[in-house]
């Protein structure tokens, strides 16, 4: 009888965990990250949801629509969670993702409807750098420089995509010639923004491509004041991250609340302090203690999804010309 008992203990609890739904969520590799908000996301929503959260790293944000683009129908996504809007356009061309009906307050200075892609924080783009470094305050002459930096190639990466299309939409026609003088200054492009911004933790760049508030993390996380964002004269690119469902999800239901659950403020106070970027929809607490030291541009730089994909063939057929010389 005590093995019976045994036995059908075993029996109950797989069969239970059978019944547990799996919601498998696509992001990149930084948002799964020990010290990202995965782990914190996945709790809180586990603690309301009776299923099981499965985050996948997927290397960065341009990586996940090149999966998704490659699985189609095959994947086993339910939810894709790192886009942004330098993506969203093409993402909707595959004709993968379904509808959502989340509305919020969004606290990013730009109205929101579309119909299938949520927001879930933003940012905006910089170059990063130690304080006591005095840094051009442009692209002209930050190319006209002798400083070392590092960035991310925008074929897979959000934030490379994001400062070809800064330097597209602020110089326009000149941008190439931007390139050009900026090619000597690179030390190298890597893949993804967790490989450049170590080179540049390392010291083997005098500033990395990334955004106005990663000194927060020093600043709160380490109590290290010594990095800070260069302001530059152009105005700064900003970038809106989003999640989507995708129609052959297994748990379109889950799903869903998931979509809802990004925009609560529970989620929302988690990524401040996690993914260092600004929450989409500000928590009732505010924002941390440290955010208000951050550079804050003149002006925004963002160019509308739809427009996006010509601008950026044109774009990356320059950035490859000036970098291959």
């Amino acid at each position: 009888m005590k093995y019976l008992s045994i036995a059908t203990g075993l029996f109950a609890a797989t069969t239970a965990l059978a019944d547990t739904p799996e919601l498998t969520i696509y992001t990149y590799d930084s948002f799964v990250s020990d010290w990202g908000p995965g782990p914190a996301v996945e709790k809180a929503f586990e603690e309301t949801c009776a299923c099981d959260v499965k985050f996948v790293g997927a290397g960065d944000g341009a990586a996940l629509l090149a999966r998704i683009r490659l699985e189609g129908e095959r994947s086993q996504a339910d939810i894709v969670l790192g886009l942004d809007t330098n993506l969203t356009a093409a993402a909707r061309d595959t004709g993968l993702f379904a509808e959502h009906s989340v509305s919020a307050d969004y606290a990013f200075p730009l109205g929101w409807n579309d119909p299938q892609f949520v927001p879930f924080d933003w940012g905006v783009f910089a170059f990063v750098k130690n304080a006591d470094l005095d840094a051009p305050t442009n692209f002209r002459d930050l190319g006209a420089s002798d400083l070392r930096i590092v960035i991310q190639d925008p074929r897979s990466s959000t934030p490379g995509l994001g400062l070809l299309m800064w330097i597209k939409t602020a110089y326009g026609d000149q941008a190439p010639e931007i390139w050009e003088a900026l090619a000597d200054n690179i030390v190298t492009v890597t893949k993804g923004w967790s490989e450049s911004y170590g080179l540049f933790l390392e010291g083997e760049a005098d500033m990395v491509l990334s955004y106005t508030t990663s000194p927060a993390y020093h600043l709160i996380a380490e109590q290290d004041a010594s990095k800070d964002a260069v302001k530059f004269s152009e105005g700064h690119y900003m970038q809106i991250e989003v999640a989507g469902k995708l129609k052959t999800s297994d748990h379109p239901e889950l799903a869903d609340r998931f979509l809802d659950f990004m925009v609560s403020d529970r989620f929302q106070s988690i990524i401040p302090t996690t993914n260092w970027m600004y929450p989409a929809v500000t928590p009732a607490s505010g924002l941390p203690k440290g955010f208000e030291t951050l550079v804050v541009p003149d002006k925004g730089l963002l160019v509308a999804p739809d427009k996006v994909q010509a601008l950026r063939e044109e774009a990356l057929s320059e950035w490859l010309s000036a970098l291959s010389r």
